[in-house]
């Protein structure tokens, strides 16, 4: 049994497929299942169901998976408390972000982050809240820059900053001529959200909670902020558009943006990991660059 026989189990067990597993792994799919078939002989036992769509654990398997992780934590964490006793910051992050954060922090940090710790390799997977909590507890995934408050039990959360919410009007919206909006005053039925999956579709859901039951005669099916504002743009509706987007609204549609009343009117920008995460160095040189990346100038 090797290392490399585990890490390839494990990318079969979350990619469902051979062949992705091999691609994300960087060898061939026949290298690959040459390996797991090795460490299946060795066993004595059958670890994968290969008649199923997606591949599928075998009940055995399942647990030598749930061992497998552990061992290769293990595995990394004498490697990064290596790399600290010799003052080294190096070895892979794979960085989850969602949706509503990616396109307007990424950017602001990653070419420092890069800069300052060159033998960090980067991966980042842009996914929404559930499918990073699921990769999350099983270590598919290092760490994620999440809403706080979204991820379950088993993670924790590091908050980093406030990102307010605005109002995105339409020019057509009664609201428009206001500068500033209260939730009271928002008819449910012209608010335009994001599709369900999205954690920011909750959060305004909350926030609105005392009217959730309204219907908006739009039924649209939104997967960016971007969509959504141009929906807000050729139609009399609104949406609810964080802080950090805001900031991305060209100045001639400035004007559709208001203030909501309430200072309590945001969400908290948080790194999640898991509590038993071992890349401790790493993962503090991410927060405080997130960190550095966001001070006010």
């Amino acid at each position: 049994m090797t290392i490399i026989q585990l890490e390839y189990l494990l990318a079969v067990a979350n990619c469902g497929s051979f062949s992705l597993a091999a691609q994300q792994s960087f060898v061939t799919q026949p290298s690959l299942s040459m390996q797991i078939k090795a460490l299946e002989e060795e066993l004595g036992v059958i670890l994968l169901d290969r008649t199923k769509k997606p591949v599928i654990p075998t009940e055995t398997g399942e647990v030598v998976i749930r061992n497998a992780r552990e061992a290769l934590k293990s595995y990394n964490y004498v490697r990064e408390s290596v790399n600290e006793l010799k003052g080294e910051i190096a070895g892979t992050l794979r960085l989850g972000v969602i949706p509503t954060v990616g396109p307007y922090l990424l950017h602001r940090f990653i070419p420092a982050f890069i800069g300052k710790y060159p033998k960090i390799e980067l991966d980042i997977f842009e996914m929404e809240i559930a499918p990073i909590t699921d990769a999350l507890q099983r270590d598919a995934l290092d760490a994620a820059l999440v809403a706080s408050g979204t991820t379950p039990d088993g993670i924790m959360e590091y908050e980093l900053f406030s990102d307010r919410f605005h109002m995105y009007v339409s020019p057509s919206n009664d609201l428009y001529e206001r500068s500033n909006v209260r939730i009271e005053d928002i008819d449910m039925r012209q608010l335009i959200l994001l599709s369900r999956g999205h954690c920011l579709r909750d959060q305004v859901l909350e926030l609105c909670q005392a009217h959730r039951t309204a219907r908006s005669k739009y039924n649209f099916e939104c997967g960016t902020m971007e969509t959504v504002m141009r929906i807000v743009d050729c139609t009399n509706s609104v949406t609810v558009l964080p802080e950090m987007a805001a900031a991305f609204v060209p100045e001639e549609r400035r004007g559709q943006i208001k203030t909501l009343a309430k200072g309590a009117m945001s969400r908290r920008i948080a790194l999640a990991v898991r509590r038993t995460y071992v890349k401790h160095s790493i993962i503090t040189a991410l927060r405080d660059s997130v960190l550095e990346a966001v001070k006010p100038r």
